[in-house]
Parts: C-alpha cells; sequence; structure tokens
C-alpha cells in the first residue's frame, strides 16, 4: 500500500519539482541512486518499469525509501496497461505515470487514490486525462515538443498541472526554458545519471545535480 496519497504527492513534487527518473537492474544501485536524489531534495522518485523482473526491484527499493528516505514518495513509470498499474500499486507505489494516456488505468488509480501521470502530446489528449481525474499530465516527448507547447496549452487552460519529461538537462538554461514556460515539474533521466558515474558510484555528483536542479526550478517561479 502506498504510504503517501494523492494529495500528498502532488505537494512533495510542487515543493521539489524535479523527479528523477530511473530505472537499473540491481537493487543495491537502484537504492544507491535514490538515497543520492533524496539527499539532494528530491522528494518523488520515479522507477521506471523497463527491465526483466523490474517490479522485484521496485519491491526492494520501496522497502529501502521506508527506512532510509522517510519522507520519499517512490512511484514507478512507463506503465500502459491497469494490470501492471495495479501489480506495482500492490507492492507501494504512490503514484504512477505513463508514457500514454490509457483511461482505465485512470480507473484503477483512482479507486486506491493514487496520482496517474499519463503522458499526453496534444491539447486534447490533456483535457480527456484531465476529466478522467488525472490532476498532473506528463507532456512527451519533451524534446519534441518544446516549451512553447507548454506555454500555448496553459493560455486557454491556466489550471493545467503539467510536467514535462524527454529533453530535460541539469543545465540551467534548459530548466528555466521549462519552468518559465509554466511547468509544474519536472522528469529527468539519463541527463541527471551519466552511465560514467554510476558505473563509479560518484553519488555525490548525482546529489548535487538533484540539488541545483531544484534550486534552479524554484528560483523561476519567484
Amino acid at each position: 500500500m502506498a504510504r503517501f496519497d494523492k494529495l500528498a504527492v502532488l505537494a512533495k513534487i510542487g515543493a521539489a519539482p524535479v523527479v528523477p527518473v530511473f530505472y537499473h537492474k540491481d537493487v543495491t544501485t537502484a537504492c544507491a541512486v535514490m538515497k543520492a536524489c533524496y539527499d539532494g531534495g528530491v522528494r518523488a522518485f520515479e522507477f521506471t518499469n523497463r527491465g526483466d523482473f523490474a517490479h522485484e526491484v521496485f519491491a526492494e527499493v520501496v522497502k529501502f525509501a521506508a527506512r532510509e528516505c522517510p519522507d520519499m514518495a517512490v512511484g514507478v513509470g512507463s506503465v500502459v496497461d491497469p494490470g501492471t498499474a495495479s501489480l506495482y500499486m500492490q507492492l507501494g507505489a504512490c503514484f504512477v505515470v505513463g508514457p500514454l494516456f490509457n483511461p482505465e488505468i485512470s480507473r484503477v488509480c483512482n479507486r486506491r487514490g493514487i496520482t496517474y501521470t499519463p503522458g499526453c502530446g496534444s491539447v486534447s489528449e490533456v483535457g480527456a486525462a484531465q476529466e478522467s481525474g488525472c490532476d498532473l499530465c506528463k507532456i512527451f516527448p519533451g524534446d519534441v515538443l518544446g516549451p512553447k507547447f507548454v506555454k500555448g496549452l496553459l493560455a486557454p487552460m491556466p489550471w493545467s498541472k503539467l510536467m514535462v519529461t524527454g529533453g530535460v538537462e541539469p543545465t540551467e538554461e534548459n530548466l528555466k526554458g521549462w519552468f518559465s514556460a509554466g511547468v509544474y515539474c519536472v522528469g529527468m533521466g539519463s541527463k541527471l545519471f551519466p552511465s560514467e558515474r554510476i558505473a563509479a558510484k560518484d553519488w555525490e555528483y548525482i546529489t548535487e545535480k538533484c540539488r541545483e536542479a531544484i534550486a534552479v526550478a524554484l528560483s523561476c517561479r519567484k
């Protein structure tokens, strides 16, 4: 069962609007990366459903978070069907993210009070997702749609909470572009976790990048 409900998760993301997106088949590495993010101020961590037996790794990551990162909301990404969403929620997922919008996932998440953030590539998709109860919609792929899409969507739909994933980098220029356009938060994957840093177990690098990214994001809201 999730340790944090929908309202708590949205509040955590709003306060620290950078959501790391990460997968690793090794439990120890996944936990170390999450702890590094936590130390950098992150309070919502997306573990992606990418590899074989990913749910088994996820279960251990959730247990680790409860012990070592007590304020961290751990969610699952790359979910495209309700069965997978239900599996991960049973393992403790506090939020569910997908590359596409599937209204059946909305049904199973709403039943348990869990945030579902679907991937949307058009204004109509965002509208349909909102009608199904999605409070936070993912603009994906961000590098294709760009900050102008976000700004254009928010003009007629200013109530929208948007998370952009894809094309987000831990640089001041990139982050300012997205947050100045009006995103609620960003999801950041490979750019935050260079393979050579992971191989070297350079967790301090990840901690510092998370800290810097959150600071830039919050400064854009002032």
